[in-house]
């Protein structure tokens, strides 16, 4: 059961270590990307909260500091909880820009390969019981198109080219799901389908909504067409 506290009541739950730190998870709050992780002390942690961006403790330099004040890559709050052991915070954020001092979109870049089970796990994905995961999968994959921009990557040339060439692909695309309903050809209506969605998903990140607000609003107009008790 989530409980909301005050700055005080939650400092003194979280579990500081013999240093007076604690590790922050900070998440995009729209592709739920785990970006990066960084440590916090009291002292960072008000500031994040007082300013509604995120402060952390350098256990290199000695000091705090916000992150993207050079940068520019700033990470404007959206949530901030703590877990149920008090040992770690979970930052979800807007993030503007890279997250990682090397460019990338995320810190977490390097894999480890050869882990058990992960290559049947891959084969299932279709099977999964999350049927969406895709989506997941490709908001977070777009997402870091929208701040790496990598040379030569259709996404990369689409941002680029602003919201008028997407919404020039998604009118263009939107006509092709029609004709191939028109023309009763499943195998087209998927594929056309599929770049429809692709489109749509790059549009939104371009105007900066999440999936989550679609779904959000989905489930407002489907509660609010529901027959009362």
């Amino acid at each position: 059961m989530s409980t909301s506290k005050t700055l005080e009541a939650a400092a003194a739950e979280i579990k500081w270590n013999e240093a007076g730190l604690v590790p922050a998870i900070v998440q995009d709050v729209k592709s739920k990307e785990v970006l990066m992780m960084a440590y916090m002390n009291r002292e960072s942690l008000a500031l994040s909260v007082e300013s509604g961006e995120t402060w952390f403790w350098s256990r290199s330099r000695s000091e705090l500091w916000h992150k993207g004040a050079t940068s520019g890559h700033t990470q404007r709050i959206v949530s901030l909880h703590y877990d149920c052991d008090g040992d770690t915070l979970l930052v979800r954020v807007e993030q503007n820009g890279p997250a990682c001092h090397t460019g990338s979109y995320s810190c977490f870049t390097g894999e480890i390969q050869g882990v058990k089970g992960t290559e049947a796990g891959a084969s299932a994905f279709q099977q999964s019981s999350d049927r969406f995961a895709m989506l997941n999968q490709l908001e977070a994959t777009i997402a870091q198109r929208y701040v790496e921009r990598p040379e030569g990557a259709y996404t990369t040339y689409l941002f680029e080219k602003g919201v008028d060439k997407i919404l020039k692909k998604v009118g263009e695309e939107s006509a092709e799901v029609i004709i191939a309903a028109k023309n009763k050809d499943n195998d087209e209506l998927r594929c056309e389908t599929s770049d429809l969605i692709f489109h749509l998903m790059v549009l939104l990140r371009d105007r900066g909504l999440s999936l989550d607000e679609v779904m959000t609003e989905l489930g407002r107009r489907h509660n609010k067409t529901k027959p009362s008790a």
